[in-house]
């Protein structure tokens, strides 16, 4: 009977005990949504007298300012004209409807809706530290084009780029064109690898330069995720892999490979030589471990590898060409060379965004 007694009391504390807990985990949870919703709407209303400023002209710095003054200082003036560009003229903007995201790093950004002329955007105000360290203009138009949305795209983009990985082993014009392009590196192996060892070399050298120098490797950086935000490449990590992936591969052919690489590769090689001579060294700046955590940079070293291979091979393909020229082969024979470079840069770029997307939204954040 007793030990019936003690039984019932004990499942009575115990009940008791459980309740308390409950209504204390609920009472933690309440009073957290509250702080988080204080401090969001705190952050809104930060972030709209700091767009009323920015209006009124109170961020403006003039880069010219950095003339004549010490290197410190003219970081200074050009990483604030950068994190605060001149208000775009005709600039409207909705303060009513603000939207609030927390990033990684402990930014919170807030963007309010916003038109320059017709063309629509948003207003975008970077908070960290209860300080305004940035705000600017970011427009709806995109370099991207609206076909990439569609899943339709990103399971063709799929199954293509595994078609073509299929037929690379099969007898056929795919795998041809592969053994041709790999027997003509074979042909010029010392010019491959000088250019390899050159444009690799001059990454490395900015990324060493970004440990003695930080502050110009960090304005970089910032430059070219400005650059990146602008052409519609700021919100990449919102999509999903297959997307990203295809995002990725087209910015990378078209820009990278076709436009700054290919067609200078055209005017005889030398060109291309040199613009991807210091686009190399800008990314090693940009891209170097100095501004990232080790574990991060292992995962995103891989994405450098593959891809700025695509673009040596490429420049080479253009070098090849003023080879052939010089030696009366004719500027068939070269453009044919630099087309099956192009083809083997191509197969590179799929197989880096494949990677760089599943990284970037698996690996790194």
């Amino acid at each position: 009977m007793l030990n019936a007694q003690r039984m019932t009391l004990n499942a009575k504390r115990e009940s008791g005990l459980r309740s308390m807990a409950a209504f204390f985990a609920l009472l933690a949870l309440i009073l957290g949504f509250s702080s988080a919703a204080v401090a969001q709407g705190a952050a809104v209303e930060q972030a709209r007298q700091a767009v009323r400023d920015w209006q009124a002209g109170k961020y403006t710095t003039d880069p010219a300012q950095a003339i004549g003054k010490p290197l410190d200082e003219q970081l200074k003036i050009l990483e604030r004209a950068l994190a605060f560009p001149p208000v775009p003229g005709g600039l409207e903007v909705n303060l009513n409807a603000p939207e609030v995201a927390q990033n990684p790093d402990g930014t919170t950004v807030v963007r309010f809706p916003a038109a320059v002329g017709g063309q629509g955007g948003n207003v975008q105000v970077s908070l960290r530290g209860g300080e305004v360290i940035g705000i600017g203009w970011v427009s709806d138009a995109s370099l991207i084009p609206a076909w990439i949305s569609s899943p339709l795209a990103w399971w063709s983009f799929l199954g293509l780029s595994l078609l073509w990985l299929a037929l690379l082993f099969l007898p056929g014009r795919l795998r041809g064109l592969w053994q041709e392009g790999w027997a003509l590196v074979r042909q010029y192996r010392r010019l491959y690898w000088g250019i390899n060892i050159g444009l690799y070399g001059l990454f490395a050298l900015g990324s060493f330069t970004a440990y003695a120098s930080p502050q110009v490797a960090l304005l970089v950086q910032k430059l070219v995720s400005g650059a990146l935000q602008q052409v519609g490449l700021g919100g990449l990590l919102a999509a999903g892999p297959l997307e990203v992936a295809l995002i990725i591969f087209f910015w990378n052919f078209t820009r990278g490979l076709l436009l700054t690489t290919a067609l200078p590769g055209m005017a005889l090689g030398i060109p291309a030589l040199l613009l991807n001579g210091l686009r190399y060294f800008f990314f090693g700046l940009a891209l170097s471990p100095a501004l990232f955590p080790a574990g991060r940079y292992l995962f995103h070293l891989p994405t450098l590898i593959i891809e700025l291979q695509a673009y040596i091979l490429v420049t080479f393909g253009g070098m090849v060409l003023l080879s052939k020229v010089l030696r009366r082969e004719g500027y068939g024979a070269g453009f044919r060379a630099l087309a099956l470079t192009v083809y083997l840069g191509a197969f590179f770029l799929v197989v880096g965004a494949f990677y760089e997307s599943y990284s970037l939204i698996y690996l790194m954040r």
